[in-house]
């Protein structure tokens, strides 16, 4: 089975940081981590000014959130987002998607996140972001979405 061990090079654009027009909530992102941060909080102007940051500055201030509840909705946020990211808004992406037909893609990072992806140090992680883009890529073959 082919595999895609990390989101770099060739396949940057299967990471959150890729730029993609998203809509959450009314307002337009430009990334999928730039939404999923703003999603952990439910103030409208908060999740506004989320939207105006880089990936990376959103990335940093999301650990700065303690939402209540968010463990327990953090998978079905993400998964939501992926949809809206492989959708017809973007066909470009979804293409691209289709056409690693049935690759495991694996989030192999340098950063040790165990939960979204693979540790390439150790090979330890649940991959939830590699095993959602998946679940995307099966539901647009099946033609769910």
């Amino acid at each position: 089975m082919k595999i895609i061990k990390e989101f770099q090079g060739e396949y940057r654009w299967l990471s959150n940081f890729w730029p993609a027009r998203v809509t959450f909530d009314g307002i337009q992102f430009t990334s999928v981590e730039t939404a999923y941060v703003a999603a952990k909080t439910k103030d409208r102007e908060e999740r506004k000014r989320i939207s105006k940051m880089s990936p990376g500055d959103a990335k940093r201030y999301g650990k700065t959130i303690e939402p209540v509840g968010w463990a327990g909705r953090k998978f079905e946020v993400m998964l939501e987002l992926l949809r809206l990211k492989f959708s017809l808004q973007n066909p470009v992406l979804r293409n691209k998607l289709i056409a690693t037909k049935n690759t495991l893609l694996e989030e192999g990072n340098r950063w040790n996140d165990v939960v979204w992806g693979v540790s390439l140090h150790n090979g330890v992680g649940a991959n939830h972001l590699g095993r959602l883009l998946m679940q995307v890529r099966s539901e647009i073959q099946k033609g769910k979405a």
